[in-house]
């Protein structure tokens, strides 16, 4: 019995960080659709316009290249996008545009309903 507790707390201390590392609090809009998971890079943008790059605050002009230097090594470069629902939809293609321009797969992140 023991050996099960402690394996099952092994399990769910290597597995939890790996869920959402770098989260930022946002209200995420709905959808009837989950999130992958699976991603190189994570891209937030607040309600006030505030752009993130894996956490770390990037300005919209040099966006590109941090996204370019993230993904150079990977094979298939992935982007999960978490936009506030209150959001400009210009800040939201601004970085779908960098994306579609550098061939980067986009998954955008929805709160389910």
């Amino acid at each position: 019995m023991t050996d099960i507790v402690f394996l099952l707390l092994v399990f769910f201390l290597l597995t939890s960080p790996s869920i959402t590392p770098e989260a930022l609090d946002l209200i995420l809009p709905k959808a009837s659709g989950k999130s992958s998971n699976v991603q190189n890079a994570s891209v937030s943008i607040t309600k006030e316009g505030i752009f993130y790059v894996n956490a770390k605050e990037v300005e919209i002009e040099n966006m590109e290249q941090e996204l370019i230097s993230l993904m150079e090594q990977q094979e298939d470069p992935t982007i999960i996008l978490r936009a506030d629902g209150e959001t400009a939809m210009n800040s939201a293609v601004k970085v779908m545009d960098i994306a579609n321009r550098n061939k980067f797969k986009m998954i955008l992140a929805v709160k389910p309903e």
